[in-house]
């Protein structure tokens, strides 16, 4: 019991096909959740042919040979490794979904059913982020104004992190909500 009293929440950091780790979106995201003494797993992956033709299936492997028998408190995820939406819906994991593919009907579906606790963030000049498709969900669906698939904004690197700041702030409020 004591064990369990002392376990920090458990993260699961999740990369795009392009967009790694390292990237400023998860790249910050990692910081908040480890400042907030939160535990991260970030898996990564090369993302070939068998998994693009089956990505759904592929980030669930991924998700369950990172963690295990272990159930994440939180995911954070971006575009390819919003794939594991469907898994994490079922499995009653909260999530932050960075530019999610809006244009794949299973990614669709699971954020159509997702509660509260979820919000996805796209740009609006991104083509793959379509939030009328899923306009009957109780998640959160916010749309970065001018902002691209990388959630960047024409207008120089200064509009783009004013832009980012707001995504990161979301994503901040979505650590301190496990540590209620």
């Amino acid at each position: 019991m004591a064990n369990e009293t002392m376990r920090r929440p458990l993260v699961l950091l999740l990369q795009g096909a392009g967009y790694g780790q390292q990237a400023p979106l998860l790249w910050w995201s990692r910081k908040i959740a480890a400042d907030a003494g939160c535990e991260v797993i970030a898996p990564t992956w090369t993302v070939d042919e068998a998994a693009s033709s089956a990505p759904v299936a592929f980030v669930e492997t991924a998700v369950r040979s990172a963690i295990g028998e272990r159930a994440p408190d939180l995911v954070i995820a971006k575009s390819f490794g919003c794939f594991a939406l469907p898994w994490a819906v079922r499995h009653g994991v909260r999530g932050v979904w960075l530019t999610p593919v809006l244009t794949n009907d299973d990614v669709v579906a699971a954020l159509a059913t997702a509660p509260d606790t979820h919000v996805a963030i796209g740009g609006s000049d991104d083509g793959m982020w379509r939030p009328e498709r899923v306009s009957r969900t109780a998640a959160s669906l916010q749309t970065v104004a001018g902002a691209d698939h990388s959630l960047e904004v024409t207008g120089g690197w200064r509009a783009s992190q004013r832009a980012q700041a707001e995504v990161f702030a979301t994503v901040a409020a979505a650590v301190q909500a496990l540590h209620r």
